[in-house]
């Protein structure tokens, strides 16, 4: 997939580079909106962004910073004063229409951090301007809150078209340089873009302080001089040998080609021979590269009607680097030739001979490089295969493509931006990752919970169940003791008395009358064994209730059945608890009847808001024990079901006095 910055018009490409740069500039202050950014997005869109990021990474230009000896750029004087003015301002030869500057860090060698930007400012502003100092508009402002250092990458200022004449990059608040922590503006190179074109090359530039001195590797005008401290590495691409020529024949030789047409032509870009595959170079900057040379254009092709557009001589080191860059007058020429007036030379055998290389040539008209693919021709020359005269205009160098200077310092730019950004994203990912992965841990904690618990349940489920059982046939065990039991009880005694009174027609129809009535009540008592509230017609007026059965059961006993309280709290009692405390007094009745050989008995029930009390005494045979545990099983069962006390006690006189308590608060009916 070709790279971002390629792959759109130039439109849109400069939408993008803006946007990215002017907006996703990564700071302190910018770092955090990123992370907040960051934060708001899902874990799937950070992933998409991760891979969406190294993608453009593979495709963008490394920062592959070159080596050798040449000049550096310019700096201003240094002083202590953080806070001051300086300022750096590029003159152009005439007004033209701009849409870029592009600001070259000076490096430096940390031997702590590894390379990074030297004095490049911390608050500054561009400001661009027609003729004189009249319509000074800024395009651009920084301060050290938008984090544009650490850096080695150049910074790219997009703006909106503008005509303008002269540009100035103005500082008020300086970095300390790295060799004595003393204040300094410094950059390596100012590039301004009309269209493709840097048209700040070899322009006048004027400064605040610090003009250099001759001979110095700082100097203003190598802000505009075109070497930059970067490698044209475009990272795709396959490499191209340059083109190299030594033999004492080259005394001055001459490369002429042929561009179809007649073309505008502006510029020239004359790429060196590469030295920068070993550490340190193996030779000095300029191998090759012609001390003296003239660049003609015609539109003939014996070069009748030749015109001058470029001479360079170069006296100095700071003359050479990896591109030298050259702007002349536009001029329509279809035929170009490139003469060495002087070439460089080796020593061989303890003599000079010429020699002549070029990585590529390559000739510019409107920002367009209209000499890639078209060949030169070079006399006087001989072949090499190895490394073939077609390689000055093959589009390519020992690293790759040759890509045109703007796409070149965006690249840069972008990947600056991009490298920033990413540590940023991995970080949030990371932190989503682990909070993720503690809310598996704990998710898992809660699952294993959730399983014991279930387990848990369902074994106190299962034990309730049991014991509910339990109380069920313990309950249904009960009621058909204490219902069922003296109810047949009751009817065995009636037909004694029917058996007796045989004489007596009117008293036996009442008594076989009474057996039927108890056969019924019998009948309806088996039909709802299983739930003794089921028999709604049963226990509604408690004390009733027990009247007739005392009637019933001690019909031959002197006694009655004594009421303290209000018959309202009886009702307010649960139907459940009315109807154990019937059976239990039921069955005081029928031992009573059946055991006790008793002839009296007394049966007080005393009831009030909070409490419920029930004696049943007797003049019977009384107890042998009179401990707790003598009391009757029927009568412990029935108690422990109402959940109440029961006590049995032997009486002085002779009998038994049976005491049941309870609190009803625990018993009453819900209003």
């Amino acid at each position: 997939m070709p790279p971002l910055v390629k792959k759109y018009p130039d439109c849109v490409m400069d939408l993008i580079i803006r946007t990215l740069i002017l907006g996703v500039t990564v700071s302190s202050a910018q770092a955090g909106e990123t992370a907040l950014g960051s934060k708001q997005l899902s874990v799937g869109q950070l992933e998409k962004r991760l891979a969406e990021i190294d993608q453009q990474l593979n495709h963008l230009c490394p920062i592959s910073l070159r080596s050798g000896v040449g000049a550096v750029g310019s700096r201003s004087a240094v002083g202590e004063e953080e806070t001051r003015s300086e300022w750096f301002q590029i003159d152009l030869s005439e007004p033209a229409s701009i849409d870029r500057v592009v600001l070259v860090p000076t490096i430096w060698r940390d031997t702590k951090t590894g390379f990074r930007a030297d004095g490049f400012p911390l608050d500054f502003r561009v400001v661009v301007g027609a003729a004189g100092d009249s319509g000074a508009t800024v395009v651009a402002s920084y301060t050290a809150n938008d984090g544009l250092l650490p850096r080695v990458a150049p910074l790219v200022v997009p703006f909106p078209s503008t005509v303008a004449s002269w540009v100035r990059i103005e500082a008020s608040r300086l970095s300390p340089r790295l060799w004595d922590s003393r204040y300094v503006l410094q950059l390596s190179e100012v590039m301004i873009f009309s269209g493709r074109e840097n048209i700040a090359l070899h322009q006048n530039v004027r400064a605040s302080s610090g003009q250099g001195i001759p001979g110095d590797s700082r100097n203003k005008q190598f802000l505009v001089d075109g070497f930059i401290p970067y490698l044209m590495d475009a990272s795709e691409g396959e490499k191209s040998i340059a083109f190299v020529r030594q033999s004492e024949s080259l005394a001055q030789p001459k490369f002429s080609i042929d561009l179809g047409l007649a073309q505008p032509l502006s510029s020239i870009h004359l790429h060196a021979v590469d030295l920068s595959d070993t550490v340190p170079q193996a030779y000095a900057d300029g191998y090759g590269m012609p001390r003296h040379l003239l660049l003609e254009g015609a539109n003939r092709s014996d070069y009748s009607d030749a015109v001058r557009l470029l001479e360079f001589e170069s006296s100095e080191i700071s003359d050479f680097g990896p591109i030298i860059m050259r702007r002349f007058p536009e001029t329509r020429c279809q035929y170009v030739r490139l003469t060495a007036l002087d070439p460089d030379v080796a020593i061989d055998n303890h003599a000079r001979v010429p020699r002549i290389g070029f990585a590529e040539i390559e000739l510019f008209a409107k920002g367009k490089n209209v000499a890639r693919g078209v060949p030169f021709r070079a006399t006087p020359m001989d072949a090499n295969p190895n490394r073939p005269l077609r390689a000055i205009t093959d589009g390519r160098n020992f690293y790759g493509k040759i890509l045109p200077v703007r796409d070149w310092m965006n690249d840069l730019a972008l990947r600056h931006d991009l490298e920033t950004e990413r540590p940023l994203v991995i970080a949030e990912l990371n932190r989503r990752y682990s909070r993720q992965s503690s809310l598996l841990s704990l998710m898992t904690w809660l699952a294993a919970l959730a399983v014991i618990g279930i387990g848990v349940t369902i074994l106190i489920d299962r034990i309730i169940r049991m014991r509910q059982m339990a109380n069920m046939k313990e309950r249904f065990a009960a009621d058909l003791h204490d219902e069922l039991g003296a109810n047949l009880h009751v009817i065995g005694l009636l037909g004694d008395l029917a058996q007796a009174a045989v004489d007596s027609p009117e008293k036996l129809k009442g008594l076989h009358q009474r057996i039927r009535v108890m056969t019924e009540r019998s009948g309806t008592a088996v039909q709802n064994c299983t739930n003794i509230l089921e028999a709604k017609e049963l226990y509604q007026d408690l004390y009733q209730d027990m009247q007739r059965t005392t009637q019933r059961i001690m019909a031959d006993l002197d006694g009655s059945l004594t009421l303290q309280g209000s018959e309202e709290h009886l009702q307010r009692l649960k139907l459940r608890t009315r109807a154990d405390l019937f059976l239990f007094y039921k069955e005081c009745l029928v031992n009573i009847s059946r055991h006790s050989g008793a002839t009296q008995f007394s049966a007080l029930l005393e009831i009030d808001t909070a409490a419920l009390s029930l004696t049943v005494s007797d003049n019977g045979q009384g107890l042998d024990d009179a401990s707790k545990n003598n009391v009757p099983p029927s009568l412990l069962r029935r108690a422990r079901l109402l959940g109440a006390n029961v006590t049995a006690t032997s009486l002085e006189s002779g009998g038994t006095h049976i005491a049941l308590n309870l609190l009803t608060r625990r018993f009453g009916r819900r209003r």
